[in-house]
């Protein structure tokens, strides 16, 4: 009887716990614009955070041993995303325009790919034209490292190697204009 009486106890709670982290979550997470993308889902809206960026190593695609410390003095976006993700797919070309437009503003954007092969990710970064880093990252450590295993995410990471913002799901050229142009411009 005790036993049958422990498990409904351990039930409820473990009940309540969920409840509890699925209040926080809605509270949390960014919500996302009334203005649609072109799936017709809206833009995600980035959450403002401050703290430090993790220490991160990984290799380029050519091998390189990099780290998000091998830019000190610029504004870095991590994009953590992977080829296979519809929306990682759909904002890559928004990506890749915010960084044409803002690169000579000590500006990169890091695309770390979660988990395929080299060759692969070589083929998806030929075929959509990116010319900002890609680093591949087989072992997925940046969803380790960022504490995120959902993709696509990203975060901003300021001048002085404070992460500023943050969002969950993809994003578009106009949002990264009005989230990511002023801290560009401190």
């Amino acid at each position: 009887m005790k036993s049958k009486a422990f498990q409904l106890m351990a039930m409820g709670l473990i009940g309540a716990g969920l409840l509890v982290l699925g209040m926080l979550a809605m509270i949390m997470l960014p919500k996302p614009e009334a203005s649609a993308g072109s799936t017709g889902e809206s833009p995600a809206i980035p959450a403002r955070v401050e703290f430090y960026a993790p220490a991160l190593v990984l290799h380029d695609l050519d091998g390189r041993s990099v780290s998000l410390s091998d830019y000190p003095g610029q504004v870095v976006l991590v994009n953590n995303w992977a080829t296979w993700c519809p929306p990682c797919k759909e904002e890559m070309p928004a990506l890749q325009a915010f960084y044409e437009d803002h690169q000579h503003q000590d500006f990169t954007i890091i695309a770390i790919e979660a988990g395929e092969p080299v060759a692969e990710v070589a083929q998806f970064v030929a075929a959509y034209g990116l010319t900002f880093p890609v680093w591949p990252d087989p072992d997925q450590q940046a969803a380790a490292a960022f504490h995120n295993p959902a993709l696509p995410n990203s975060y901003v990471i300021d001048k002085n190697g404070t992460v500023r913002l943050v969002w969950m799901g993809g994003v578009d050229q106009a949002t990264l204009e009005k989230y990511v142009t002023p801290i560009l411009e401190e």
